[in-house]
């Protein structure tokens, strides 16, 4: 099972260790285009902070990213599960996890990000602000920018089992599944349901889909679950007490979508 997540804004200060090694990073096939994303990241911040800050879509108050930025080939990195912090990660508790079943997150779970493409949460890297959303004067839009590496990257990483896409619509943009992976692939939204009047009323949940979202990966991994495909991680899901409804797309290729509806919202 491959679980590809979006990162956080939020992210924990750069660790006092050893610096980002570029060479290190798993899925090394990205490390061309990592590279071109980081100097022209690094030099950006470097040279003109008003640039940076407009196209970084930074608030004043949030102007000392930009500095964070400059310095992300020396700062001391630390790994992408500890660094990517927020409501998605509170949830999954990574540290918390028994060792076990922290092995299984780390062949399991993989982190996109507008930056590094993506990558595992044992790799080490430093705090950064650059999301997928962003574009770069020279580079472009990031998430098309990435679309292309990815295309060959993550078919490999995607191997033969299920792939369980979490990530948000930014994020997404760049790499969809195709043909035979798509097949395998299943999404996942929440929904919360309501009685009013007597009647049910569902809504999608914006913020706190990321909280549900985390458990729920947090219960697969700490239950060993090994779906092979979406039919099976339905079942799965359900057998750990989540009301989940889904069905097989009405066409081959497609991802299967499902629905995973809560009574509360935390």
């Amino acid at each position: 099972m491959l679980v590809l997540l979006p990162p956080s804004e939020g992210k924990a200060a750069s660790g006092s260790g050893a610096p980002l090694k570029l060479a290190g990073l798993s899925l090394p096939g990205l490390a061309d285009a990592r590279t071109a994303v980081l100097d022209e990241l690094v030099e950006l911040c470097a040279t003109d902070e008003e640039k940076a800050r407009e196209v970084l879509g930074l608030s004043e108050g949030l102007r000392g990213e930009i500095a964070k930025n400059t310095e992300l080939r020396t700062a001391g990195a630390r790994r992408a599960g500890e660094t990517y912090t927020g409501v998605l990660y509170d949830a999954l508790g990574l540290a918390t996890l028994e060792p076990d079943t922290r092995k299984r997150a780390a062949k399991s779970l993989l982190v996109f990000s507008g930056l590094w493409g993506a990558v595992r949460i044992t790799d080490r890297i430093p705090s950064y602000r650059c999301a997928m959303g962003v574009k770069l004067p020279g580079l472009g839009a990031l998430g098309a920018y990435w679309r292309t590496p990815m295309a060959t990257v993550m078919p490999e990483a995607a191997a033969s089992g299920l792939v369980l896409d979490l990530r948000s619509s930014a994020y997404a943009a760049a790499w969809k599944p195709k043909g035979e992976v798509a097949g395998r692939t299943a999404t996942v939204r929440v929904l919360h349901s309501q009685l009013v009047d007597g009647v049910e009323k569902r809504s999608v949940v914006s913020h706190f889909n990321k909280a549900t979202k985390g458990r729920l990966v947090r219960d697969l991994l700490t239950a060993g679950a090994a779906p092979s495909g979406p039919a099976e991680l339905l079942e799965a899901l359900r057998d750990l007490g989540y009301v989940v409804e889904g069905e097989a797309p009405g066409k081959p290729g497609k991802a299967w979508a499902l629905d995973v509806v809560v009574t509360e919202i935390r």
